[in-house]
């Protein structure tokens, strides 16, 4: 009869320790950026004066203002050049895992409280979740590169800033609750509708051929809905597809709030101006971890293009599941 209990009394332990040993913190993983090596400075171009591009590339650029001169100031007004160019300003975070930070080398905090993990579920429900759903932590990162790099010292187009982690998911209840969120989108409800996402797929070919369509702004192409503007994503099919989206939606929730502003077109020549709908066409964003992709045109590829192709089997397992990207901006500039 002992030897009966012992052995039960084992069998139980040995089941009750299992989940907590699979509940252990996992590893976070990252490196920081190399300028050299790690950043696609092809995504620079194309570089314009007014319509006119003087440096091209392949890949496709926004609407430029029509006339080459331009002017900025008051009361006397100061002549200059209206420039086009993109800009890498901006670092995004995304991750399963609580205050993991993979562009800072994969570091990870422990604040002394538990915000919940993510996860990125596939095939099959688990723990209730539905089949083929993700639920990512995202942070954001300022980011002006080539401030930094004084790679020209006295233009005064570059944003002139520090390095800031802006935002941090875990501390923000909106990022984790769909209800709470319609607080920042309370028009998500509007585009729910079979016909507004079916128009999601002309979104799809324009992004991943050429542009997003701004006008379908609730729509991130081949990647899924913007709404809603947060880590819960609905339709996972590869974390490189849900990672991305994720990152897109940081950026929607950014210019909602405020936190970013436009820079593109004629209507930023003299400086930032409100843009709390997103235009998709600003952003072009580039996989700088876990495997940098810096050359071909896909490397910084618009919101909302297609990562079949171009970013396969960047995600590995365990020590590859960590995304970083890096956030080019498009900047129109009077350049006095």
């Amino acid at each position: 009869m002992t030897r009966v209990l012992g052995l039960v009394l084992a069998v139980l332990a040995l089941v009750l320790g299992t989940p907590a040993e699979a509940k252990a913190p996992s590893r976070c993983t990252g490196n920081f950026i190399n300028p050299v090596t790690d950043v696609c400075w092809g995504c620079l171009f194309p570089l314009s004066v007014g319509s006119m591009t003087i440096w091209g590339s392949n890949r496709a650029d926004t609407e430029n203002p029509g006339f080459p001169v331009c002017a900025c100031g008051s009361p006397i007004p100061r002549i200059g050049v209206a420039l086009g160019f993109w800009e890498p300003v901006r670092l995004i975070d995304v991750t399963t895992k609580p205050f993991c930070f993979p562009n800072l080398g994969g570091i990870r905090l422990n604040p002394g409280f538990n915000v919940g993990n993510g996860y990125v579920s596939q095939g099959s429900q688990i723990g209730g979740r539905g089949q083929n759903t993700a639920k990512y932590h995202v942070h954001y990162y300022v980011y002006p590169l080539l401030y930094w790099l004084e790679i020209l010292t006295d233009f005064l187009c570059f944003e002139k800033a520090s390095f800031d982690i802006a935002y941090v998911t875990e501390l923000d209840p909106t990022w984790q609750d769909d209800a709470l969120t319609t607080i920042l989108n309370p028009e998500a409800a509007l585009f729910s509708s079979v016909p507004a996402q079916a128009a999601c797929a002309a979104d799809c070919v324009a992004a991943t051929t050429r542009l997003p369509l701004d006008p379908l702004f609730w729509c991130s192409g081949c990647n899924g809905p913007m709404y809603p503007m947060n880590g819960n994503i609905g339709a996972n099919v590869g974390m490189e597809q849900s990672s991305r989206l994720a990152a897109e939606h940081m950026l929607y929730k950014m210019h909602r709030e405020g936190l970013a502003w436009g820079t593109m077109g004629s209507k930023g020549l003299c400086g930032k101006y409100l843009m709390p709908i997103l235009r998709k066409q600003q952003y072009r964003l580039q996989m700088v971890n876990p495997a940098p992709m810096v050359s071909g045109r896909e490397a910084c590829s618009p919101v909302g293009a297609s990562t079949i192709l171009p970013h396969s089997g960047r995600v590995y397992p365990v020590t590859g599941e960590d995304v970083g990207f890096l956030v080019w901006r498009k900047r129109s500039c009077c350049v006095l």
